[in-house]
């Protein structure tokens, strides 16, 4: 604590990676804001469930105090998985072989929506931890620090600033200028809403579950969610304009559904549920990954995290964990007192965070390769197989 004493310090971005680190900080009495351009708490939906592991989200959420509560709020069984073809024909399933709670096994990945998370998280925190309705501009240096520039909002002093702004992070570029590429994968995000009465088909085959379907080169991801919700992805390779070059329009559910029809021609009708019960805007994500090898040179007062400095493919499930490990051990250095400067402590964070986050990218990139090959079915049936 001793390194922060006196200091103030401003994490961009409230998601969980953010989150996770002010409550961090704030249990070492360190003045800490987060400052998040969401209008308030409520302003937008979060996305899919997230599976939390031992050694990474979960140690974090232990060191935060909040391990119980997360176990009062995880989403049982929604682990589960079952892997299929294009005619939803099931070729592995783990629903009545994997318990529904184990956190005695440390292979135990249990799931939580985002939402849930996220307001867990900011219920913890002292009151106006987070300013709201932050949009972070620009920021210049002034003495030891930061001028933090918001829109229409007053300027702002930090000694320290730390960025958990996600894969378009706006505070990155005063690090470094190395830039994420395209992976080849771009994936159709879809959310359908009260499924048990608007997709019964597709909500009688998840079992409160997910799927992994996968078909020559082109996959549908699915999985339950809270409230009855189901998020879905259809993932195929494309360019990396796809989005803007197919000019589709992903507010018309029935040209998106022609869409799949046409592209997906072996898949059974069994899927059109999915885009017949979604809601609109589907939202079109193509999947980035930074470099493997970046690496810049250390700053004194300024460092990232989650995806703003590691952003990778979602096929390992490995993004928010590596975001709260970031956290964990980023706290950690600032305040176990093994460091004398601030800078030594970041340099050490950012030097073992780039080492484990390229390993976990890397992974992660394997695995969108055997997710969308021709022999996609057959290779992640012997992965899961454990062959």
């Amino acid at each position: 604590m001793m390194l922060l004493n006196s200091k103030r310090i401003a994490i961009i971005g409230g998601g969980p990676g953010g989150l996770t680190l002010a409550k961090l900080l704030q249990l070492n009495d360190v003045d800490v804001k987060v400052y998040e351009r969401d209008r308030d708490k409520s302003a937008r939906v979060q996305g899919s469930p997230l599976d939390l592991h031992e050694d990474s989200g979960l140690a974090a959420l232990r060191k935060a105090g909040l391990f119980e509560a997360f176990k009062q709020n995880f989403l049982p069984g929604a682990d589960r998985m079952q892997i299929m073809n294009e005619q939803a024909e099931v070729f592995f399933s783990d629903h009545t072989t994997k318990q529904i709670e184990n956190f005695d096994s440390k292979y135990f990945r249990p799931e939580i929506d985002r939402g849930v998370l996220r307001k867990l998280l900011l219920e913890s925190l002292q009151p106006e931890t987070v300013a709201w309705d932050s949009h972070f501009i620009s920021m210049t240096k002034q003495e030891n620090g930061w001028l933090l520039h918001f829109k229409n909002k007053e300027t702002v002093y930090a000694d320290i600033v730390i960025a958990a702004d996600g894969a378009n992070s706006k505070i990155r570029p005063y690090i470094t200028d190395i830039k994420a590429f395209y992976s080849g994968i771009t994936m159709l995000e879809g959310a359908i809403y009260e499924a048990g009465t608007t997709a019964p088909n597709i909500t009688a085959l998840l079992r409160g579950g997910k799927i992994m379907a996968f078909g020559d080169r082109q996959d549908v991801l699915l999985g339950q969610k809270a409230n009855g919700e189901i998020g879905f992805y259809a993932s195929f390779r494309a360019g990396e304009n796809w989005a803007a070059d197919s000019l589709l329009d992903f507010s018309d559910k029935a040209q998106i559904l022609e869409w799949f029809k046409k592209e997906y021609p072996k898949w059974n009708s069994i899927w059109y549920e999915l885009f017949e019960a979604a809601a609109t805007p589907f939202i079109p994500r193509p999947i980035f990954c930074m470099p493997l090898d970046q690496t810049w040179e250390t700053l004194p007062n300024l460092t990232m995290i989650g995806d703003a400095a590691h952003v990778m493919p979602p096929f390992a499930g490995e993004g928010v964990n590596m975001a709260m490990q970031d956290a964990l051990e980023l706290s950690e250095n600032l305040t176990s007192g093994k460091y004398n400067t601030v800078k030594k402590a970041i340099a050490a964070y950012e030097m073992n965070m780039r080492q484990r986050a390229a390993k976990v990218a890397q992974a992660s990139l394997d695995n969108g390769d055997r997710m969308h090959s021709e022999t996609a079915l057959s290779t992640m049936l012997d992965f899961f197989n454990g062959h």
